[in-house]
């Protein structure tokens, strides 16, 4: 399909938040995009990304770590830019693809960087790529961003652009390093020269917001969440839970792996259903985390086809504070049962999972998010007390649950027959 006239497009500046508006023409080369959760920046970068393709001259290549992970976040924050923006005649899209076309033939292309191969062959059907926009910028290494940069090749006349959004985690980050360290305070929040624009913002820059989201972000009570993620400040992580993970890549193990083990976390709309898809060798002491499941809004019908891809006809243990959950998920076919959990479960399947080796797969970005930042509460005075804070620990539940009868005793007779655990 070709443009056949030029259309002249006019949006409201209603539909963006005043502080991004500004940006919506900035051409610095490199442009950062952080801050506390909630803030609107992924929808600004969307809505912007939309506008520019309509305008013509540039391809944009979206990146996460993990291609799965795509899906259900920036892709969906682009299709629903267009469709708010109410430009769905102007676009082509290709869920199967993942491409999104304009009737100009300038594209939106997405990308896992657990993919290298597809990275180095990815190529628009029209002219270069101008801007590559890599979504949750602190989950990538430092080598991958370097790879990604020589990605922006061929003649343009637009200047080229890598634009960064992320919360900001850890002051240890290479991000920091690499562009904060020399030029950023925490009460700043704009910096910009020739070659870098660096944009801050919190909830309190999205207007859009409910007085329910409002409230849960300044009613957060530990210290470490409240910088990150209420004021948006590079944090400095204190008693994390857990030290005795790492991240392999497994592909050598998934077709071998037999002692399965798998959990789920039941969740809909802000917490996101999580499943931990393992193999244990009791011997060695050591979990290898093969596979997940990290997803919103999803009924339990597609809950159950979703888990079946993964898991197959294994045992899934569930968080069996959803009995309902569980019987609607045995109806569909999945082999579920409820977790027994008991006085201090947390804490106890804290302790021995504290006493095995975790190796996370490389594709398993969510449980690497979550193993990173899960911590114990800290009081004012900053001492540490044995209670987990009760925040990125859905796969983490779910590992509990899928292992519980190593800590908690169980009847034999809830482990007989088929997808018994051995």
């Amino acid at each position: 399909m070709k443009m056949t006239r030029k259309v002249k497009l006019k949006v409201s500046s209603k539909v963006f938040n005043k502080a991004y508006i500004p940006y919506l023409k900035d051409n610095t080369p490199t442009q950062i995009y952080y801050g506390g959760s909630s803030s609107g920046k992924s929808v600004f970068l969307a809505q912007r990304t939309v506008l520019d393709l309509m305008k013509g001259g540039r391809n944009y290549l979206v990146v996460r770590n993990v291609a799965k992970t795509i899906r259900g976040s920036v892709y969906n924050e682009i299709v629903k830019a267009i469709s708010d923006m109410k430009l769905d005649s102007f676009f082509t899209v290709l869920k199967s693809e993942m491409t999104i076309t304009c009737v100009n033939g300038y594209q939106i292309l997405f990308c896992g960087l657990d993919d290298p191969e597809k990275i180095k062959s990815i190529t628009p059907a029209k002219g270069v790529i101008t801007d590559i926009w890599v979504e949750e910028a602190t989950e990538i290494e430092y080598n991958a961003y370097k790879q990604l940069t020589k990605r922006l090749r061929g003649r343009s006349r637009l200047t080229k652009r890598v634009t960064m959004s992320f919360n900001p985690i850890l002051k240890d980050h290479w991000i920091y390093d690499e562009f904060f360290s020399d030029v950023w305070e925490d009460d700043k929040t704009e910096y910009r020269d020739e070659g870098l624009s660096i944009l801050k913002t919190t909830y309190k820059d999205n207007r859009f917001l409910t007085q329910q989201d409002i409230d849960a972000l300044e009613n957060e009570t530990d210290q470490y969440y409240y910088q990150v993620y209420t004021l948006g400040n590079w944090g400095i992580l204190g008693a994390v839970i857990f030290k005795n993970w790492k991240v392999e890549d497994l592909s050598w193990l998934k077709p071998i792996a037999d002692k399965h083990r798998n959990g789920l976390d039941f969740g809909y709309a802000a917490d996101p259903a999580g499943l931990t898809h393992t193999h244990y060798d009791r011997k060695k002491k050591t979990i290898y985390i093969l596979d997940e499941l990290y997803m919103t809004e999803l009924t339990n019908d597609v809950l159950a086809d979703e888990v079946t891809k993964i898991i197959r006809g294994q045992l899934l243990v569930c968080d069996s504070a959803e009995p309902k959950s569980i019987k609607e998920l045995r109806q569909y076919g999945v082999n579920a049962i409820g977790a027994k959990k008991g006085p201090d479960s947390v804490n106890f399947g804290i302790q021995w999972l504290q006493q095995q080796t975790i190796i996370i797969d490389v594709k398993c970005q969510n449980h690497k998010n979550e193993f990173m930042k899960y911590k114990w509460k800290e009081d004012k005075n900053g001492n540490v007390l044995p209670v987990p804070v009760d925040k990125d620990n859905h796969l983490i539940d779910a590992l509990r649950y899928a292992y519980e009868d190593e800590f908690i005793e169980r009847r034999t007779k809830n482990y007989s027959g088929k997808g018994a655990r051995v």
